[in-house]
């Protein structure tokens, strides 16, 4: 979707101050502290685009997808789905909403039922969500479903275990697409396959949200493969959202500190271009005890007195690139 566009519509998707913190108990069961694994974080999704998640391991990345699908229990934050907050409806609204909004996991392999036939897995969301009047229809979905991604009908009747890694994050596809979906968040949907299915599975994400008109929030670490796949990309540094600006203008200019080091690990097809490397010292901080002010002052090179002390604004730098540092 042109950039003119998406300027003069409401996002689709809209994340407001996310967090997501998981306590710490003691052996008797009081609270004593609390992993503050998504800590405040904001961001949105324009209907039809591809938004990009990306960060060390660790930083946030599948929690926060995982908390927009509810799977697991926000902390603080609103969400809004065509202006509707999801996290204050009711039970039954918040089934209807949340139907439109699926998950594509990171592993094929424990994602699956492996005591279910492929078949018996796809129909169990039409069977949840009611779709199908009979059992005849619902098969049929199924194996329309099954050809749409690029798998024979006569798996409908195979076990997980007689698949590939591939295959099985194909069938992985097709069963977020059962309902229909209008939202389908990727959790690092390629980072357990071989590089050669990687991208038979990326060309198939693309395919499908072409013919659907799908909205994706794609989680990974693989900075290369969200260069292609992403419109927009957003970069995360210990449960905090540092830097989001369109793909090529991070890519070619990033301005935050973290994400330039990130971007100067990505290796050049040109052998004969030396690009810097931005080598940071120190471990990550424990999210546990996050640093005070910016919580990429310890690792930071450039860090001042006052990012010690003062936790940074996000600001617009240019049309639509945020970034969180005193130093830009």
């Amino acid at each position: 979707m042109p950039e003119q566009m998406k300027q003069t519509i409401e996002p689709l998707l809209h994340v407001e101050g996310l967090k997501t913190y998981f306590p710490i108990r003691s052996p008797l069961g009081k609270t004593v502290n609390y992993v503050k694994a998504v800590d405040n974080i904001s961001f949105h999704l324009f209907d039809g685009e591809t938004y990009g998640l990306v960060g060390e391991s660790g930083c946030g990345k599948s929690t926060t997808g995982r908390t927009i699908l509810q799977l697991i229990e926000p902390t603080g934050g609103e969400l809004y789905y065509h202006g509707e907050n999801i996290f204050k409806a009711d039970i039954k609204r918040r089934r209807e909403l949340t139907k439109e909004l699926q998950m594509v996991f990171q592993d094929p392999y424990s994602s699956l039922n492996p005591k279910k036939r492929i078949g018996s897995a796809l129909e169990e969301p039409l069977r949840i969500h009611e779709i199908g009047k009979s059992q005849k229809e619902r098969t049929e979905i199924v194996l329309q479903l099954l050809h749409q991604v690029g798998l024979q009908e006569d798996y409908y009747y195979r076990f997980p275990h007689e698949f590939s890694g591939g295959q099985r994050q194909r069938i992985g596809l097709a069963r977020a697409l059962a309902v229909s979906p209008k939202v389908i968040i990727c959790d690092e949907p390629v980072s357990a396959l071989d590089v050669s299915i990687q991208s038979q599975v990326i060309n198939l994400l693309q395919e499908v949200q072409q013919q659907r008109g799908l909205t994706y929030l794609f989680i990974a670490h693989d900075l290369s493969v969200v260069r292609h796949i992403s419109d927009r990309v957003g970069v995360m540094y210990l449960g905090n959202l540092v830097e989001e600006a369109p793909t090529e203008e991070l890519y070619s200019d990033p301005l935050h500190p973290y994400t330039r080091a990130l971007m100067s690990a990505i290796p050049s097809p040109n052998p004969n271009v030396k690009k810097e490397r931005i080598i940071l010292k120190g471990e990550i901080p424990s999210p546990i005890n996050p640093p005070s002010g910016c919580v990429f002052h310890p690792r930071c090179p450039v860090a001042m007195d006052r990012c010690k002390k003062e936790v940074p604004e996000k600001r617009e730098i240019s049309s639509k690139h945020f970034v969180t540092c005193h130093l830009i």
